[in-house]
């Protein structure tokens, strides 16, 4: 398995999946979001940076790694916004994103969606402690595993959507709501997802 050189640690639940904890130990470098840097600290790694408005790091925390505090007070973005944007400054621009789901529901929602934002910029995926999570701009052919949980969210409803290699075909769709292309399964190694208008979110469930 290839592993992005650097890994965002939002501050919402840190992971204790055995796929996620893998991308976090391999990374090259750790970015905190915020107050994350006390998890990841927690944990045993040490942050390479620690990016955001910087108002929940823990005072320890913070003076121990005053030397990679990036502070960011700005708020028209959040700190996960803030932290793939110093990343892309910098030129990291293959990252993964964990603990960026799992504390409260709006900003699940919310980080999950700007993940096309984010791919209009880098290489990006999020990990959660139940699978991955990746944005689509173009057509793309997805690696999976046969039998593998499958759901599709739309970014636009106008969006025409049509798959390959799903249980059940998507032709021409057009989603109107979340659940409409959710639990569906991979047919073998791989499926296609061709689409005209916008960006499309795929989730694929661990397999364990």
């Amino acid at each position: 398995m290839a592993y992005p050189e650097t890994a965002i640690v939002a501050d919402g639940k840190f992971p204790d999946h055995p796929v996620p904890v893998g991308y976090l130990l391999n990374a090259k470098r750790v970015v905190c979001c915020d107050g994350a840097a006390d998890s990841v600290v927690e944990f045993g790694l040490e942050p390479f940076a620690i990016v955001g408005d910087c108002d929940s790091v823990h005072k320890k925390i913070a003076e121990k790694y005053s030397d990679r505090i990036f502070r960011i007070s700005e708020q028209e973005n959040n700190d996960l916004t803030k932290a793939v944007h110093w990343c892309h400054e910098r030129e990291y621009n293959s990252i993964v994103i964990l603990g960026a789901t799992g504390k409260r529901e709006d900003h699940t929602l919310g980080n999950i969606s700007l993940l096309v934002e984010y791919a209009k910029l880098l290489n990006v995926r999020m990990i959660t402690d139940s699978g991955i999570l990746i944005p689509i701009l173009k057509r793309s052919k997805i690696e999976s595993v046969k039998g593998q949980q499958v759901s599709v969210f739309s970014i636009d409803p106008e969006t025409s959507i049509t798959s390959e290699g799903l249980k059940y075909p998507l032709k021409k769709m057009k989603l109107k709501n979340w659940w409409q292309a959710t639990l569906n399964e991979a047919e073998g190694s791989f499926f296609e997802l061709d689409f005209q208008g916008g960006p499309l979110i795929v989730y694929l469930k661990f397999t364990d």
